[in-house]
């Protein structure tokens, strides 16, 4: 008898707790109100002139719950499965890399990259610049950059083409760019230049958006033994199944390819961007076969593709049965990894902007959520607790109106009433 009672009470547990479970997976959807009020937001930003097409797309518990496209590119509709230039989404693929090597035993996150790549050997920190011929003066740096430094973005260097206006010099005088290439070259010709050039700040002092992610673009390609293209395509990619992801589009693919806007200076009218708007660059880089391999601003895809991948890390590394980063990488990855270095309200892991407790007030945005965006528009970001990956992709810049995607989380998030 005692037996039975204690089977039945396990079985009650089990149930109450199976119930409790499944109650917790379903407790957060998207109602055909709130979609209604998705759609009306997008449509606003169109019928207002501010922007010329939009896609979205939203999952929850790896289930597609909106995917849609508004607007025209340029001869024909806005597309869900259009190719997009994907720009510092990048970055978290080529994090990705990084610790997966790790992970293979590598390199360790705290070794000085001059390890690996030599022209990093002793930095020198900018002291002076002249503006008439972007000449300069600099000192020796105190630290070596590491390799967890370059992934939180506070290794001290710079940005080309959107950096500092002194960084933008230096980088422009040596032909480093910001990885929309207009002529043949390669990553390690650019690294390896970038190597020899000052800091603007002490590695581990301060977080600048820099340069950080080709430079580990270049450590994937020393340490694997493949170009980045390759690795990604083997490594990632393919295991994935994420066929409609680039750095060099193939010609079959290329009418897929997304049209781009900007802004005309004065007006602000939205027009089409043409070659020439930013000096050195060229908005035909997937298709001009350039051969770089910006592991911070290079590739294309599309919202299917880079859903499967940011799925991959809301699993945990893993993604129907196909394992690409262990558990504990990922979450060393959406942790805090910049300590009490100042981020605004949030925190910065190993690639990704993380929501803090105080950063969750301001749109609902559930803290330990983690993302970041791409400059022609675009945002992205996992919410772990409420099992969902979302995206949006307006592929413009400058986007004068560039409160769309913040609107877009706080609808999400607000009450299903």
């Amino acid at each position: 008898m005692r037996k039975i009672i204690y089977f039945q009470l396990l079985f009650v547990l089990f149930t109450c707790q199976l119930t409790q479970a499944q109650t917790n997976s379903t407790s957060f959807f998207i109602s055909e109100k709130k979609i209604r009020q998705i759609d009306q937001l997008f449509k606003q930003y169109l019928d207002s002139g501010w922007i010329k097409g939009i896609t979205a797309n939203i999952a929850i518990d790896g289930k597609t719950v909106y995917n849609k496209a508004f607007g025209n590119q340029v001869g024909r509709p806005f597309k869900t499965d259009d190719i997009l230039r994907i720009a510092s989404q990048t970055k978290a693929i080529t994090s990705v890399a990084v610790m997966m090597l790790q992970e293979e035993g590598k390199f360790s996150l705290d070794d000085p990259i001059s390890k690996y790549l030599p022209t990093f050997k002793n930095p020198e920190i900018l002291v002076k610049f002249n503006s008439k011929d972007s000449t300069y003066t600099s000192r020796p740096a105190k630290n070596e950059i590491t390799i967890r430094e370059l992934l939180t973005h506070t290794s001290g260097l710079g940005y080309a083409q959107i950096g500092s206006p002194e960084m933008q010099a230096i980088y422009a005088k040596a032909d480093i760019s910001a990885g929309f290439v207009d002529h043949k070259k390669l990553l390690k010709t650019d690294i390896d230049k970038l190597g020899k050039l000052p800091l603007s700040s002490e590695p581990g002092q301060k977080w600048q958006y820099s340069l950080g992610m080709d430079v580990l673009g270049r450590l994937v390609e020393v340490t694997s033994g493949l170009n980045l293209d390759q690795f990604f395509r083997d490594r990632i990619f393919i295991p994935l199944g994420m066929n409609d992801t680039y750095f060099a589009l193939p010609k079959n693919k290329q009418l897929r390819l997304s049209s781009v806007y900007t802004e005309d200076p004065k007006t602000k009218a939205v027009i089409p961007w043409v070659d020439g708007v930013v000096k050195g660059s060229s908005i035909n880089y997937p298709i001009n076969e350039n051969g770089y391999f910006a592991g911070g601003a290079g590739l294309v895809s599309t919202s299917k593709d880079y859903g499967t991948f940011l799925q991959m890390l809301l699993n945990g590394g893993e993604y129907k049965g196909k394992r690409i980063l262990s558990k504990n990488s990922v979450a060393l990855m959406t942790k805090n990894q910049i300590g009490n270095i100042p981020f605004g309200d949030n925190y910065f892991g190993l690639g990704f902007e993380v929501v803090s407790d105080k950063g969750s007030k301001k749109l609902g945005q559930t803290a330990g959520s983690y993302g970041w965006g791409g400059f022609f528009g675009s945002t992205y970001w996992v919410d772990p607790k409420k099992k969902m990956v979302a995206q949006i992709y307006v592929q413009q810049s400058p986007l004068s109106h560039g409160q769309l995607p913040n609107q877009f989380k706080a609808l999400i998030y607000q009450d299903n009433k």
